[in-house]
């Protein structure tokens, strides 16, 4: 496919606002795509870039699926045209793309989400074992379909509630390896700023947000109020009301911050975000669904699909994203600390890494969760000091620190918000350092 010379510099958003149908997508990699039939009318899309380093070829290289959150946020979006794909979403090279040292696989996931579709709502997914179950059926089809990756070492990398997915696709993933049913090298699992034990996190907002002066002791006493209302209807086992309570719950966080940012404490939401996301009873999807939600969805539906060539017509991307978050509304609040002690206890690799300028996820709550783990390691990765890391992009500041010990780490990376590896306003350069770590490239 050509690249888009005519219009470089002019931008995406110009060149939609000018009119233009035609706009063909620059190649920056060798790519493959398509769909993968789960279940009867439940259809989901992956999208691979093979690994584009100057210094390696892909086979020498880890293959990665990225798993995004929300339920109901677009891995082939999302994390691809505004995280860690090639390019950004203007379309333009990103330095610090993950292909640059690794083969990368996003996936739609869960059915509805992104470009995946289902025929019908009640194909949609409830929990995550559902979830999981999915994902064996499309992990099974692509290590068939691609065989020269089958030996390659294949890590899951995830952020928000893809965490929380990726937890229970790696432990289902690992039992199928050992059983035959899946033919990959799985090398391990990396939980970004993820939805593990949500209760911890809503908990520690309030802490988090007085300790950075962005609650005054009224704000602290209203937030406290809300999130002990989410505990006792997680101590209930009302998990839908629970979910209900934790919305809101963000409302009255921001009621008292001037409208904080969740994703990032140092910048603040927008009236239209504000707006949008109290009209709905879903805010964390609806939050990060709307962050650049015009130009993105443009993109997505407009000279993407035409690059892809192989969507529905009857399908548009993101159009089922409310509804899947609907349907797994009585798993949200569900934690999964117990899937991620048995794939430890299994021997699987297991990082966990977080944003220090994350409210939605905060660390303190992430170190809470990691506290409660049966894993016979912590006691000792407890005592260990954290080694600290220079930061890429400007030498002798840290940038992040970090522990490992057996099959499990952590890394604390500074001055980033929940999507770490964004750029400008987080810390994609440190992002890719831990990546190529956690890889076993450095």
């Amino acid at each position: 496919v050509p690249c888009i010379t005519l219009f470089r510099g002019l931008g995406l958003s110009n060149v939609l606002k000018a009119g233009v149908q035609t706009l063909c997508v620059p190649v920056q990699a060798k790519e493959s795509w398509g769909y993968v039939d789960v279940r009867e009318g439940a259809h989901m899309f992956w999208w691979l870039y093979y690994a584009n380093s100057s210094s390696a070829s892909y086979k020498d290289l880890p293959l990665v699926m990225w798993l995004q959150g929300g339920p109901g946020g677009s891995s082939c979006g999302f994390g691809n045209f505004e995280e860690i794909g090639p390019l950004d979403r203007d379309l333009k090279p990103r330095e610090t793309s993950w292909v640059r040292a690794a083969s990368v696989l996003f996936v739609d996931n869960p059915v509805g989400t992104g470009y995946s579709y289902t025929d019908t709502e009640d194909a949609l997914t409830k929990d995550v074992a559902m979830v999981a179950s999915d994902m064996m059926v499309l992990l099974k089809s692509f290590f068939s379909l691609k065989t020269e990756f089958q030996s390659i070492p294949f890590y899951i990398f995830s952020e928000s509630y893809g965490g929380k997915m990726a937890a229970a696709i790696s432990l289902k993933l690992t039992k199928a390896v050992q059983a035959g049913s899946v033919k990959c090298n799985f090398a391990g699992v990396a939980l970004g700023d993820s939805w593990i034990s949500p209760i911890d996190s809503v908990m520690t907002w309030g802490p988090y947000l007085y300790s950075t002066s962005l609650l005054d002791d009224n704000g602290l006493d209203e937030v406290t109020k809300a999130a002990n209302a989410v505990l006792e209807a997680v101590k209930q086992g009302q998990y839908r009301k629970a979910t209900d309570m934790w919305s809101i719950t963000e409302n009255v966080v921001e009621q008292n911050t001037n409208n904080v940012n969740f994703y990032n404490i140092l910048t603040q939401n927008s009236d239209e975000m504000v707006k949008t996301s109290s009209d709905q009873t879903n805010g964390f999807l609806c939050e990060k669904l709307n962050m650049h939600s015009f130009s993105l969805s443009e993109l997505m539906n407009g000279p993407i699909r035409q690059k892809l060539g192989v969507i529905p017509k009857n399908v548009t991307w993101g159009g089922q994203a409310e509804a899947v978050f609907v349907s797994m509304a009585g798993d949200f609040m569900k934690p999964v600390v117990d899937i991620v002690d048995q794939l430890l206890a299994a021997g699987a690799n297991v990082t966990v890494y977080n944003g220090q300028l994350d409210l939605i996820v905060d660390t303190a709550g992430q170190e809470l969760w990691v506290k409660q783990l049966k894993w016979d390691g912590l006691q000792y990765f407890n005592k260990m000091k954290w080694t600290a890391l220079e930061d890429p992009q400007t030498q002798s500041q840290t940038g992040a620190f970090y522990k490992t010990y057996k099959n499990f780490a952590f890394y604390w990376i500074l001055k980033a918000g929940h999507m770490v590896h964004n750029i400008p306003s987080d810390q994609g350069p440190m992002a890719l350092r831990m990546l190529k770590m956690v890889t076993r490239q450095e």
